[in-house]
This record gives C-alpha cells, structure tokens and sequence, in this order.
C-alpha cells in the first residue's frame, strides 16, 4: 500500500499545495496512491491527536508513506524518531519529496533521519532563544511589551460611541455607569475623555 500524508498548521496555508505535489510525483513514477491522509492541525499537537497517530499503527511491512517534507511528520525531535524508529521495525518505508529520502531499514537511513531531525530542533530552539532574548532587550530598554493601551486603542472603543457618549456626560451620568454601558473600564473613559477634551466642551 502507498500512502500519502499532507499536513498543514493553519488555516492561511492549504493542502491541495502539498496533495499537488505529491500527486505530480507518482504520475511521474507511474505510483498509484491507495490512500490520502490530510489534515490541518499543528505538529506541535501529540501525535495521537492526529490522523498521522492512527494511520502509523496500520502500517504494514513493504508499505511506503509519502510526505512532502519530513518536517509534515513531526518537529519534535523525539515525536520523529519514534515514528521512524517504528516504521523501521515495522519495515515500511517513508518517502519525503522535498529532500528526496527514501528512509528504510538500511543504516545510512537512520542517520538521515536522525541527522534531519536534530538540525530541526536546535533551528527550533536557537530561533526561540533568539526571540526571548529580542525581548528581554526591548523590556530593559523600557518599550513595553503587548498590545499597546493608547489613544488609538480607546478610539476603537469609544469612537463609534462618541455622540452617545457626549449626552450621557451633559445629562450627569457618571462616569461608572457610562463604562458600564458601553461595556469599557471606567480608566478607559477618563483617559478617552481627557484626549478629547480640547475639541469638545462638557
């Protein structure tokens, strides 16, 4: 049996791209695809979680799993040694049309795949460190971190109401009950009101 598994971690990417690919290979090498398993869910999910986890299982000796890039499979180090380390047991094969592998039970796969996997984690965790510390930098240089709280995100909220908003101030509604209202934190209508203080008269 040939399988083939497509993988994508958003709903921003597609897999016709991958399905595309992969298709386009076997009419090149006269392969007949018995079975396609695609989804759309995150590596980073436990590999029971995905199709990938219940297919494994039913893999047979002499069965070839394609995939696009070894990366489809897992970007855990560990989670891909451990779905290699049981196809190998299980003497089926995986295909990656990408760097063109052909891991099987030979020795020479085992290093691919072991060398592939570990380049992917330390790319992981180098590009991890290096945003953790962009940010510690960005914290000591006093730029505040987050969704910034200022004039334009009170506009978004206020704005539409601003007309509604300036009867209830000239009617003495309090400031509590406005918040309340309009479903903001009463700071938000003491900090939107003092903006607009020099253009409106209350």
């Amino acid at each position: 049996m040939i399988y083939a598994y497509c993988r994508v971690s958003t709903t921003h990417q597609t897999e016709e791209n991958q399905h595309f690919v992969i298709e386009q290979y076997a009419k090149e090498n006269n392969l007949t695809v018995d079975v396609w398993v695609e989804e759309t869910i995150s590596s980073g999910k436990r590999l029971s979680e995905r199709k990938l986890g219940k297919l494994i299982p039913k893999l047979e000796s002499g069965d070839i799993l394609i995939t696009t890039e070894i990366s489809r499979l897992a970007r855990s180090l560990m989670e891909l040694m451990g779905i290699l380390q049981t196809c190998l047991e299980k003497e089926c094969q995986i295909w990656t049309l990408k760097e063109n592998f052909r891991l099987g039970t030979d020795v020479q796969s085992k290093v691919l795949a072991f060398a592939f996997g570990l380049s992917a984690e330390l790319s992981k965790s180098l590009l991890q460190a290096r945003v953790r510390e962009s940010l510690a930098r960005l914290k000591a240089n006093g730029k505040k971190l987050g969704r910034p709280f200022g004039a334009k995100s009170r506009e978004l909220k206020l704005e539409k109401h601003r007309h509604r908003l300036e009867l209830m101030i000239k009617r003495g509604i309090s400031k509590t009950k406005i918040a309340k209202t309009l479903g903001v934190h009463k700071c938000t209508i003491y900090n939107y009101l003092k903006e607009i203080r020099q253009s409106a008269d209350y």
